[in-house]
């Protein structure tokens, strides 16, 4: 089997070594270099052309940010970025500027706890055999999306729910490729839609509430990250907190969302089945699930539950996945009712939820 070569870059040589060890335990990894800065990692890179690059943002000579933009625009490579969790906001910048994923330090300093994020490590490195690199250069080419004029926002609580409208709530389901994704989907909208959303995207705790909040800004919804009690109406998007999983249930005649611990047995968290199978429950036929790019099979029962009580059900297509997998579980499902690429899927959404012209639909 080929082996995946990785170039290590980080200016702690502590780090170095145990982000080493960590993936020479992995039998398909072979580390074939390392750095101590950005200057160093660029000649590493040129010179042994490795599948996959570690990097830390914060270092001296030249930052990871500007390592990253030369990587993308003269030799693009996989990026995992493995920052601590102080540094959110430019884990973020970073994914814009084309890393992959991000892995996060439990903390700042020299610590044996940096070895607890191993199986972490493992498991985003493996998604490296079946990443789309093509799309995530097209996206880096792209740039971020532009943050909508101040005047086109509408707080939540002013929409009038239309009476064509046949869905309550759009659930989007995302992991590996994920935070672009959604970036670009929620910023495609105009106005907001008379409609809930809620989304679980796999990441640690510590990185949601700044997710929702960068997402806040390049929206015209209300976006935040989801609290236990949380109202869930038209016109606001939830974003499921790292680490738990969201639920929802009836209260007083209004639909709340719970945060909950996740079970021993939910592999991923947030988990997307959950929060799906939750919307299925909860709105029954007036639910749209959405399953975005990801490894693994997460999403594939809850649009199962979704289209069992009469809803609707969307995956993102392979040509724009950065990974295939959750889509393509999702889809050999066979009640997915259509497999949409990226930069369709917030007019998809729309004909979906029946809030568009009928010149819109063709």
């Amino acid at each position: 089997m080929k082996k995946i070569r990785v170039v290590v870059i980080d200016d702690s040589a502590f780090n170095r070594r145990a982000i080493t060890k960590m993936l020479e335990g992995m039998p398909e990894v072979e580390v074939v270099g390392y750095a101590a800065d950005g200057e160093e990692g660029i000649r590493k890179v040129i010179d042994l052309k490795p599948d996959l690059v570690t990097l830390d943002l914060e270092m001296p000579r030249m930052d990871g940010f500007t390592l990253l933009r030369i990587i993308m625009g003269y030799s693009p490579t996989p990026v995992i970025v493995i920052s601590s969790k102080s540094d959110d906001e430019k884990v973020f910048k970073a994914l814009e500027l084309g890393a992959v994923d991000f892995v996060a330090k439990p903390t700042q300093g020299i610590s044996e706890e940096l070895l607890s994020i191993s199986s972490d490590i493992h498991q985003k490195v493996r998604a490296v055999f079946h990443l789309n690199m093509a799309e995530i250069i097209r996206r880096e080419k792209a740039g971020p999306a532009a943050a909508p004029p101040v005047e086109t926002r509408k707080p939540a609580i002013t929409l009038a729910r239309e009476a064509r409208c046949r869905v309550d709530v759009v659930a989007i389901g995302a992991s590996t490729g994920g935070p672009p994704a959604l970036q670009r989907i929620l910023s495609a909208f105009k106005e907001p839609l008379p409609i809930a959303v809620v989304v679980s995207q796999h990441m640690p705790a510590g990185f949601t509430r700044t997710f929702a909040e960068r997402l806040n800004r390049l929206s015209v919804f209300d976006i935040k990250e989801a609290a236990d009690g949380d109202l869930v109406v038209p016109g606001r998007v939830l974003i499921a907190p790292g680490g738990y999983n969201m639920t929802f249930e009836k209260r007083e005649g209004k639909v709340v969302a719970r945060i909950v611990k996740p079970a021993k047995e939910d592999r991923y968290v947030p988990s997307v089945d959950v929060m799906l199978s939750s919307c299925a429950r909860l709105f029954g036929p007036r639910t749209l699930g959405v399953v975005l790019t990801g490894m693994g099979n997460d999403g594939s029962r809850g649009v199962r539950e979704i289209k069992g009580v009469g809803g609707q059900a969307l995956a993102e297509s392979e040509e724009s996945s950065v990974v295939f997998g959750m889509p393509r579980e999702a889809i050999a499902t066979g009640v997915v009712d259509k497999a949409v690429p990226l930069n369709l899927m917030a007019r998809e959404i729309r004909i979906r939820c029946g809030v568009v012209t009928d010149l819109e639909t063709k």
